[in-house]
């Protein structure tokens, strides 16, 4: 039960091809977009469709599979947690961003 405490799943479409980097001793790094869509009906009776988009990063391993897999527009599943980035800039304000690290992938 453990494993469910932070865990992520998503089916959508990067909205970019992967950043793909090499950070030391050849280990990679992969950085994208993806944006899952969801369906509800408004007060009128109009079907209206809302688009999400969330930060993905991949490491090592899997990283590789992602840079090989991962193209824009093309639908994937991922497994993985949720991470919150926060940071000062050089004028002083926090910034904050949330990401998902991925653990599993998965091309549709």
């Amino acid at each position: 039960m453990s494993t469910l405490r932070n865990s992520v799943q998503l089916i959508g479409r990067p909205g970019m091809d992967p950043e793909v980097k090499t950070i030391t001793n050849d280990r990679k790094m992969a950085r994208f977009t993806l944006a899952t869509n969801d369906f509800y009906v408004n007060n009128k009776g109009e079907r209206v469709e809302e688009t999400q988009w969330h930060n993905l990063v991949a490491w090592g391993k899997t990283a590789e599979i992602v840079e090989k897999l991962v193209k824009k527009g093309k639908e994937i599943v991922i497994e993985g947690k949720l991470t919150t980035n926060t940071w000062e800039d050089k004028e002083g304000v926090k910034h904050s961003t949330v990401e998902v690290i991925i653990n599993e992938i998965l091309a549709l």
